[in-house]
């Protein structure tokens, strides 16, 4: 992802993050109205205390994981107070934790935590917040919450939600519309999630029917392979939500050696790619529903209010909040431009 201006990010095409609902203002407040009494400072783009932010991640080995690292890097780089010590990342369970409690000893001021495991990494979350370092648990949630002083991430059922809303609004007046599911990985609650709000939203829409789905692993190779066998098993369907854009890539190929066109594809998490064949409009990919990795961005920007132990602008409270969800919104070729920013490599 190129490098965006902290108020690109938080209040412009970002929108989708968590810095739509940071910059927010206080819900029917007149714009006149005065501030809080006793108030704190809000955090802004001034250098304040120096702040060192220990940020734990598992391996970048998928396009979105890279492009949380990519995000928490590039904007720690706009704070000239901030320093970001990070680790090498890894889906190890026990090697993330040796990585977690190095950044416990160096005595970070803030940790922001992205666990390959969130239930098996609960443990040192705890640690962390015992030792007085405060924890900013990102997308994969721990197990208890007195892991972590606020969670930030994704809508896994808002994913699912929206995407069956766009499909359903696309195929309403269709009589026995048929649609099919290529999921993630079914030993995920993520891919569970996803599933429940397709299925919540299809029954707004009786005329809609998922006839299959098939789970592949997040991959290129898993995405070709199973959505070979859906196409194989169904003759003919109408629309397609596929989970992930990484496999979405396969799933495409497989599409074109099938020679088929006779059905729209949503995808999810907003891969650059995704969003160029959106642009294109030269294919079955219609739509994808973002996942944004700007949330690692936002992260840090809460580790950094949390350090100077500031507020957030255009919130009245003294603190920052204690759990952020950000938006699942839908990227079709109307509102492609505005979001081509946020999209991963």
């Amino acid at each position: 992802m190129p490098e965006t201006s902290r108020r690109g990010l938080l209040f412009g095409t970002a929108a989708v993050s968590a810095g739509a609902l940071l910059s927010a203002c206080t819900s029917n407040e007149p714009k006149n109205a005065a501030p809080a009494a006793g108030s704190a400072p809000a955090a802004d783009d001034k250098p304040g205390t120096p702040v060192t932010i220990g940020f734990a991640g598992p391996q970048a080995d998928h396009g979105w994981l890279n492009a949380i690292n990519v995000n928490a890097k590039e904007r720690a780089k706009t704070y000239s107070e901030v320093t970001l010590e990070i680790t090498e990342g890894s889906n190890d369970t026990a090697t993330q934790i040796g990585q977690i409690q190095t950044l416990i000893n160096k005595k970070v001021d803030v940790l922001v935590i992205l666990p390959a495991d969130g239930k098996a990494l609960t443990q040192v979350g705890l640690q962390a917040m015992k030792a007085g370092i405060p924890v900013i648990n990102l997308d994969r949630v721990f197990a208890s919450p007195q892991a972590y002083r606020c969670w930030i991430g994704g809508d896994n059922y808002g994913m699912g939600l929206n995407a069956g809303r766009w499909i359903g609004e696309q195929l309403k007046d269709k009589p026995d519309a048929k649609v099919v599911e290529l999921a993630g990985m079914d030993n995920l609650e993520l891919t569970r999630q996803r599933t429940q709000g397709f299925d919540d939203a299809l029954k707004n829409y009786p005329n809609i029917r998922k006839v299959a789905r098939q789970a592949a692993e997040f991959t290129v190779e898993s995405g070709q392979a199973r959505m070979a066998q859906l196409l194989q098993a169904q003759q003919q369907f109408d629309a397609l939500w596929n989970h992930d854009d990484d496999q979405g890539v396969g799933a495409l190929r497989a599409i074109q050696q099938a020679g088929r066109d006779d059905f729209l594809m949503v995808g999810g998490a907003g891969a650059k790619s995704a969003m160029d064949a959106i642009k294109a409009d030269d294919g079955a990919l219609k739509a994808t529903v973002l996942y944004p990795p700007t949330m690692a961005a936002s992260a840090i920007d809460l580790a950094r209010a949390l350090g100077q132990k500031k507020g957030i602008g255009g919130m009245s409270e003294l603190e920052i909040p204690a759990s952020i969800t950000l938006y699942s919104a839908v990227v079709t070729k109307e509102n492609v431009d505005e979001y081509l920013p946020t999209g991963f490599s």
